[in-house]
């Protein structure tokens, strides 16, 4: 198995938290690819690939996203608190690889349409 979310930290700890290598090693290209998407397109490329969530049921992200009522404003909240004792992924990931965060939550937004 490959580790994809965390293959950037391990490859390259000391700058793995940089915009410089971020783009470097592909970073905000998925975002260019999505923003030449209509958002229905990216959330059923979302809904195809079976992302899931982190969370304990692992629910996946397409599917969830479906549950959305049509009405506007819709608001994406992301949540960075960690509250399962003993674990420190989520921090892991917001201090090592933050573009990568920053890069899937405009997908989201723009997938979703949210204000």
């Amino acid at each position: 198995m490959t580790a994809i979310l965390t293959s950037r930290m391990v490859a390259h700890p000391a700058d793995s938290n940089t915009i410089d290598r971020y783009q470097a090693t592909g970073g905000y290209e998925a975002l260019r690819k999505a923003l030449a998407m209509t958002p229905e397109a990216v959330h059923q490329e979302v809904k195809l690939s079976e992302i899931r969530g982190r969370g304990g049921a692992f629910f996946p992200a397409g599917v969830k996203w479906g549950f959305l009522a049509p009405t506007q404003p819709r608001y994406l909240v992301i949540n960075g608190d960690e509250s399962e004792p003993g674990t420190f992924k989520d921090r892991q990931l917001l201090e090592r690889d933050p573009h990568q965060l920053v890069e899937g939550i405009i997908i989201s937004a723009y997938a979703l349409d949210c204000a």
